[in-house]
């Protein structure tokens, strides 16, 4: 029978911050509340978390943006904010090449755009970056001075 230790706290009294779980193969992290479990992880890292609704859960490697950014495309192109972004190119009017500071696994990641009242067209994707043009209502490229991007998918 596998002994049970109960404890409010965890603390590391030598602050050399080296507490932590060891795993073994197979094990996991269960994290109850009304002993409802909450969040999993298990010994490779995957965790798992109760949604907000309290019924589906997420895995929270699968489940998050592994790179955004916004930025304005007009002038000299600028990044207002980011996440994961190594680099911005402007190629000409319309047209941006974004890298990574962390590649992707793969060229197949989903990606989301937003601008102010124009629509996106990615045509590059790579593991190291993507490349898109801004498009106005008649198909041809233009700045803009909002543009968003986030993407989805396995970081290498």
């Amino acid at each position: 029978m596998a002994s049970k230790i109960e404890v409010d706290e965890i603390f590391n009294a030598g602050g050399d911050n080296d507490t932590g779980i060891d795993l073994a193969t197979n094990d996991q992290i269960l994290l109850k509340v009304a002993n409802s479990t909450k969040l999993t992880m298990n010994s490779t890292g995957q965790t798992t978390i109760v949604g907000e609704g309290g019924t589906t859960t997420t895995n929270l490697q699968q489940g998050l943006g592994k790179f955004w950014t916004q930025f304005n495309g007009t002038g000299t192109v600028a990044t207002q904010d980011s996440f994961n972004q190594g680099g911005l190119t402007d190629n000409g009017t319309g047209d941006y090449t974004t890298s990574f500071t962390n590649n992707m696994n793969n060229d197949d990641y989903a990606s989301g755009f937003g601008t102010n009242s124009a629509e996106p067209e990615v045509h590059t994707l790579a593991t190291s970056s993507f490349r898109a043009n801004i498009l106005n209502s008649s198909g041809s490229n233009n700045d803009k001075s909002i543009v968003s991007y986030i993407i989805l998918g396995d970081l290498a």
